[in-house]
């Protein structure tokens, strides 16, 4: 069934999908800012390599796994690359069919190209997130590898788990179980994103080793206007990333919008108190990554909290995030720009409140304990799959073409040896 475009709708989508993707250059200074000076390049070229090579996988097949049975299929129409199902290629259906159509979707009005390229920004941010657990010592090369092959068997079945959706017209969709099945709530992908990309983070953290010289205070910030440059562009995309996971420009996504405020707002705040009672100062990037730690725990929730209760999370995520990211000297693991501590940590934190203080499901209200297990069980199930996955494929990786840069490499900045250039040489301080 097709019904006329809205247009409006399909404005707010593409526009939000343009927030989402400026996200990962966004995410690419964020975490450049934070390692050697002599690794920046580096670090920044694992979110843009991740861009280029998700953004093409996902239009080869990466949509036709998640969205199995989607959109197009529902009403009558093709896959956008005609690979049906998970992994299984029928060749006589390849093809891109009539992408120049104004094919709309009955429940929501809006191109499916549209919805296509809003998801693709959700592939490409997801597998960027997890590079941060492995700076100042991974090979580019092996970093590919690995980022294609987690975004195949581990991110395009997990968002087929969350974000294949029912869309109330009497179709049923190939996937969803977290969503339908189980019943677990995820607005924007708390489980499919953070959790799954902090379970990655930490497998390949393990697989990697730690870096040389690993103690509290290697990891000192070079250029901290670069990394608050980059949490600006983050949660200016994150507005695009919860409000558009709506896909309409309707109250809900207005409610998701103030709360993507109002959460890594009071998480900022949450996060820097600790620093103080820690350390005796407050620091600038504790409060960028105090903010990102909120936007984090709201993605999932976002949709489900009054802004007070969004505020409360922020608190919550804000003190949990930031001593969790002293857990890697705990438990001996370099996980070196935290993606543990605050996306496998903030992610869980956003999960789970659902089943306390969501608006009708939470416990605290009433409703019971179901709400809570059922977030606990997709939480638990991705944070597993991912982390079993991401191990093994790292592990093979690592055995076979190498995953770690030489040792004299890592100490001397990685730069120049892996791709040939440097950050900040200047006139006379080239060479």
């Amino acid at each position: 069934m097709e019904s006329a475009l809205d247009q409006g709708n399909t404005t707010f989508l593409l526009i939000s999908a343009a927030f989402v993707l400026l996200m990962t250059p966004g995410l690419a200074f964020f975490y450049g800012g934070m390692v050697k000076a002599k690794s920046v390049v580096s670090m920044m070229m694992l979110s843009f390599g991740s861009l280029g090579l998700v953004g093409v996988l996902w239009v080869l097949y990466g949509y036709a796994i998640a969205f199995a049975d989607g959109p197009s299929k529902v009403n009558g129409g093709e896959q956008f690359v005609g690979i049906d199902g998970w992994f299984g290629i029928d060749l006589a259906k390849i093809g891109l069919g009539s992408p120049f159509a104004d094919a709309t979707n009955g429940a929501t009005a809006f191109p499916e190209l549209g919805f296509v390229a809003f998801q693709a920004t959700f592939a490409i941010i997801t597998v960027a997130l997890i590079s941060g657990a492995i700076a100042d010592r991974a090979k580019f090369g092996a970093w590919m590898v690995f980022a294609g092959l987690w975004a195949t068997f581990v991110y395009f079945p997990v968002a087929n788990w969350v974000f294949n959706f029912d869309l109330g017209e009497g179709g049923v969709v190939d996937g969803g179980w977290i969503a339908y099945d189980l019943g677990a709530i995820d607005f924007a992908g708390g489980t499919a994103v953070h959790i799954n990309a902090g379970a990655a983070g930490l497998a390949l953290a393990i697989v990697l080793g730690k870096r040389f010289g690993f103690s509290k205070g290697i990891t000192q910030p070079h250029n901290v206007p670069l990394t608050l440059l980059g949490v600006a562009l983050l949660w200016f995309g994150w507005f695009g990333f919860n409000a558009g996971s709506e896909l309409a420009a309707d109250g809900i996504a207005a409610i998701a919008f103030i709360n993507t405020l109002a959460a890594p707002a009071a998480a900022m705040l949450g996060w820097i108190i600790v620093e103080y009672f820690k350390h005796g100062k407050a620091t600038s990037i504790g409060a960028g990554s105090g903010a990102v730690a909120g936007l984090v725990a709201i993605t999932p929730a976002c949709a489900s909290l009054s802004p007070m209760y969004a505020m409360l999370l922020g608190v919550i995520a804000g003190v949990l995030c930031a001593l969790a990211v002293d857990l890697k000297f705990s438990f001996g693991f370099d996980d070196s720009l935290d993606v543990v501590g605050i996306h496998l940590v903030g992610g869980i934190v956003g999960t789970l409140y659902i089943g306390f203080f969501g608006e009708g499901v939470g416990a605290a209200f009433g409703f019971g304990w179901d709400q809570l297990v059922a977030q606990s069980i997709g939480a638990g199930a991705v944070l597993v799959y991912s982390f079993v996955l991401a191990l093994i494929i790292g592990l093979a990786i690592d055995k076979t073409i190498g995953f770690r840069v030489k040792a004299e490499d890592e100490i001397a900045g990685i730069d120049t040896v892996v791709h040939g250039e440097e950050a900040y040489a200047f006139g006379a301080d080239r060479g």
